[in-house]
């Protein structure tokens, strides 16, 4: 966009953006000239605006210039000046040559006569225009009603010339040389907070020293500053905290005073700055107090989670210093979004030791009873209690010695739990059931609570316990009365049929009685009533049973949770083949009961699920285990310890392996974070005051790191060459040759964009028109230009990025050649952006993807199959790392369940975006021999179609890649 800096350019700054009105047309040249010249002010405002609103789009109207200055610049009216100020930003103020034309100077004369108007407003936004200008010809001249603005009655005016002092004295330092001690002065004598805040931000710039003379001379008042002059203070501390080394206790006493001050955005950013300064314990303790304090009162969620960001970052650096403050950070608990409590927790659990684990424990406990007696929210208490009952699972998986309390707050509670939260907690009290402590009391309450559990898993993880961990005989009478009792009436499809056979039989009866016959009279073709009469009557149907009344087991087997049905077979032979082994030889006939009733039982289960009172019959699987499990009991007595290493010592020692390879996963992420933030024992200790600028110790809370982070420049790929990320756009036998440098940051792309004039002419109103392709949106339409010839210049384009998806950017080159309507356009490449770019691995629990897996609509499925001579060197774990890589997503099945030789293997992906998009993945690939390829196939599922096509687009690239 054109400025005042001359010729339009790709560099310079644009000031402001205008979206032009689709129904209105823009007047042509004359008309526009017309209505400068002749009409009302407000008339000329109209077409002055027209005029600005055609620049931005690229339409200079060189030839208005003129008529503007003759006829509007004269005006006394202040809305037209004020776009006349406007326009003087963005209008052509240079000739073909680069040199300034000769009407320029009329300007000038005008913006002096405005910097000595008796209105201070008119005075004000001509100061601030100052601000803008760059050229040296028209500030010199302007420099002296400038100073004289500094000391004007009007606060407005004191201000806005501050800023165009320093705007000035930043660009063009020799027009106003002594600028810092002339602040100084205002500084000094100035009442007026704004106007004093303008000065020290000029002082922290350009002259460090004066600003901390100023503080040492004021330091008793910096709690009585307003806010902006207060962050003002913080900005000359952080920037002069490493050339004042001498005034570092200065500095921490006035961020001490800044910590209590009234305004939430000065408590932040002093609790930032004063860990920069010192990282004494009771500075950290001060600022993450601070920031707690801010998480609790603050009522912003938006707030509440950068806030909560910032705790945790400074929580990884002072490892163990804060970990007193987590009771006050539990506080934020009472927040009501969910995102602020799961971040809350997740702190929590990083403070968590041996000193406070039974305080949280305490509080946690509380909120879980809370949200079982609120009703007010169903859904976000649901959700929230499901997130404390995995915060205490995890808090009771690293300190055991709580496990006690949490056990029986969970098996007093359990049936109260919804279907998530209950499998959750079943989950923890299989983990915990090894403790022989703690086992007794597991059983006494799964048994007393088995007939309340409706969901299926948390009956199988009932199931599983006490089939597990019930040994004596005692205990196995119990759980097998209280299965008894959950199961019913047997046999099962006996008890089903005569239960329907006695509803039909009732039904058939009311029947009778509840024929009902409707009569109405109707008009027949020749006139006459006549009187019609219906009959109906009911019939009955066996859907009509409610499920929902029945005992729990027998509930689930009718609603086709065969699953179920098998851990119930195995459980049951597990408690026979205990019993019988636990039992002396008398009790004989005992034993041979429950077999009995066990293998009615299983039979049932097999009936049941090949009738027709099921929806969906009973699938191999289930219907093989379930028959292993009868004949297993069928041949007890000749095989015995083979059954009982089989059904219980191999039961046991997977569920030893799964616990070991779960707790192996978990310290190996930590060993890595450790890893990620170790410090070497021979590694060079770095001094911050001999480092050099930006590095040391504290080089990441410098504030040149902070605007690289805040502008997306921090060097995320050191080792990797800028020109692997450029991209030509133009053949080397184009008039013009062009080509991209695509720098991807985080919620946006950036092109910089390289144009050669490769011809011996001009090149006029070079333009680059994008278009993009996805969830892409151009921020702002790169302006046209000239371009002299075998000269080059530089584009910069923004792109915004809203989602998670493959997306493409085209366009064209167009500019005007020697004659007036000859135009020439060269097509561009089209650059694509990678998805690559926004997937991050990530990691969930088992419920959580099987509840996305079933929530997600969009599903892509790409078949896999290699050639033989890719597959001769490769096994089927590389190949699933090579998808792993190709993808960016991480493995959630365990390890152990993909050791061992196997000629098959199905594993689940998972993977976030930066935008908060789920991706899952599974993969079902086998190769049977070895020297056969690799084939089956793999199922993408998304919240949106983008990243299902994207991944997949990526999984077969990959797969041509081998």
């Amino acid at each position: 966009m054109a400025t005042m800096s001359g010729q339009a350019g790709p560099t310079d700054a644009c000031y402001m953006l205008i979206q032009p009105r689709l129904d209105e047309e823009t007047p042509n040249l004359q008309t526009l000239k017309r209505n400068l010249e002749r009409g009302t002010d407000k008339i000329k405002a109209e077409a002055l605006q027209q005029v600005i609103t055609a620049a931005v789009q690229g339409e200079t109207h060189e030839q208005l210039l003129m008529h503007i200055i003759r006829f509007v610049m004269p005006t006394r009216d202040k809305a037209l000046k004020k776009l006349l100020l406007l326009y003087w930003e963005i209008c052509p103020m240079y000739d073909g040559d680069g040199k300034l034309k000769q009407e320029t100077i009329l300007i000038c004369n005008s913006l002096l006569h405005d910097l000595q108007h008796p209105n201070e407003y008119i005075r004000g936004s001509t100061l601030r225009f100052l601000c803008k200008l760059r050229e040296n010809e028209l500030l010199e001249p302007l420099i002296g009603p400038t100073r004289n603005c500094l000391s004007h009655r009007h606060s407005y005016v004191r201000m806005n010339a501050i800023e165009a002092v320093s705007s000035i004295y930043q660009h063009l330092p020799h027009l106003i040389p002594d600028a810092p001690e002339l602040i100084n002065e205002v500084l000094q004598s100035e009442a007026d907070m704004t106007c004093r805040r303008n000065a020290l931000v000029m002082l922290t710039q350009h002259a460090t020293s004066l600003a901390v003379a100023w503080l040492k001379d004021n330091a008793n008042q910096v709690s009585e500053f307003e806010e902006l002059l207060q962050l003002a203070v913080i900005d000359l501390i952080r920037r002069s905290a490493r050339d004042f080394a001498a005034e570092k206790a200065l500095f921490i006493r006035c961020i001490f005073e800044l910590l209590n001050a009234s305004s939430s955005a000065v408590k932040f950013e002093a609790a930032t700055t004063l860990v920069t300064l010192s990282g004494n314990p009771a500075a950290v303790k001060a600022a993450a107090s601070c920031y707690i304090a801010l998480a609790t009162k603050e009522s912003d969620n938006n707030i509440r989670v950068i806030v909560l960001e910032q705790l945790d970052r400074l929580r990884s650096r002072y490892e163990g210093i804060i970990d007193d403050l987590v009771m006050d950070l539990l506080r934020v608990l009472t927040a009501p979004d969910l995102d602020v409590r799961r971040q809350v927790l997740d702190i929590v659990m990083k403070l968590t030791s041996r000193r406070n684990i039974d305080d949280i424990i305490s509080v946690l406990k509380k909120e879980l009873i809370k949200t079982l007696s609120d009703t007010v929210d169903y859904e976000k208490n649901t959700d929230y209690r499901l997130l404390l009952i995995q915060t205490i699972h995890a808090c009771a998986a690293k300190f055991p010695e709580v496990a006690a309390s949490v056990v029986e707050l969970f098996l007093s509670s359990i049936s109260e739990f919804g279907a998530s939260s209950a499998t959750d907690a079943i989950l923890f009290i299989r983990e915990v059931a090894g403790n022989q402590d703690l086992r007794p009391d597991i059983i006494k309450h799964l048994v007393a609570s088995f007939m309340d559990f409706r969901a299926g898993k948390v009956i199988r993880g009932a199931l599983w316990i006490l089939g597990e961990y019930a040994e004596t005989p005692e205990e196995i009478r119990q759980v097998w009365v209280r299965l008894r009792e959950a199961i019913g009436e047997l046999p099962l499809l006996a008890a089903e049929q005569r239960e329907l056979e006695a509803a039909d039989g009732a039904e058939t009866a009311a029947a009778a009685d509840s024929k009902t016959t409707s009569a109405s009279r109707r008009i027949l073709p020749d006139g006459t009533y006549a009187t019609e009469s219906s009959l109906t009557a009911k019939t009955p149907d066996a859907s009509s049973l409610k499920l929902d009344t029945k005992p729990p087991l027998r509930a689930v087997l009718l609603h086709s949770d065969f699953f179920t049905g098998t851990v119930l077979a195995s459980t049951l032979t597990k408690l026979v083949l205990r019993f019988a082994r636990s039992v002396e030889a008398t009790e004989e006939q005992q034993v041979n009961s429950l077999c009995a009733e066990a293998m009615l039982i299983m039979t049932g289960i097999i009936r049941i699920g090949q009738s027709s009172f099921v929806t969906t019959p009973i699938d191999e699987d289930s219907y093989d285990r379930v028959l292993a499990c009868i004949r297993a009991l069928e041949y007890m007595d000749e095989d015995a310890e083979v059954l009982t290493e089989a059904f219980i010592s191999d039961s046991q020692n997977a569920f030893s392996r799964m616990v070991k390879g779960e707790s192996k996963r978990t310290a190996d992420e930590e060993r890595q974070q450790d890893k990620d933030s170790a410090v070497q024992v021979d590694d060079g200790i770095e001094f911050r005051l001999l480092a050099p600028a930006n590095q040391g110790a504290n080089a990441e809370d410098s504030l040149e790191h902070d605007i690289e982070l805040a502008t997306g420049e921090v060097e995320s790929r050191a080792a990797v060459s800028k020109l692997d990320s450029v991209v030509q756009l133009t053949g080397f036998s184009d008039a013009v040759y062009a080509e991209a440098y695509v720098n991807v940051n985080q919620y946006n792309i950036l092109l910089d964009i390289m144009v050669v004039n490769q011809t011996n002419t001009t090149l006029r109103n070079l333009s680059i028109e994008f278009s993009t392709l996805g969830d892409l949106k151009l921020m702002e339409k790169p302006t046209s230009y000239n371009v002299a010839p075998y000269s080059f210049s530089s584009v910069k384009a923004s792109i915004k990025v809203s989602s998670t998806e493959t997306g493409v950017i085209f366009g064209t080159i167009v500019y005007d050649g020697p004659s007036v309507n000859d135009t020439h356009t060269i097509v561009l490449n089209d650059i694509h952006v990678d998805i690559m770019e926004y997937i991050r691995p990530a990691r969930c629990d088992e419920a959580q993807f099987h509840s996305m897996w079933t929530e997600f609509e969009w599903e892509n499925k790409v078949n896999m199959s290699t050639t033989k001579e890719a597959a001769e060197n490769l096994d089927l774990r590389a190949y699933l790392q090579h998808i792993m890589k190709a993808t960016n997503m991480a493995c959630l099945t365990p390890d152990n369940a993909l050791a061992g030789d196997c000629g098959f293997l199905s594993a689940n992906l998972y993977a976030r975006s930066i935008f908060g998009e789920d991706a899952l993945a599974n993969i079902s690939i086998e190769k049977p021999t070895a020297d056969s390829p690799i084939t089956g196939h793999i199922r993408i599922r998304a919240k949106t179609q983008g990243i299902a096509l994207s991944l997949g687009d990526k999984i077969s690239a990959a797969k041509v890649s081998l």
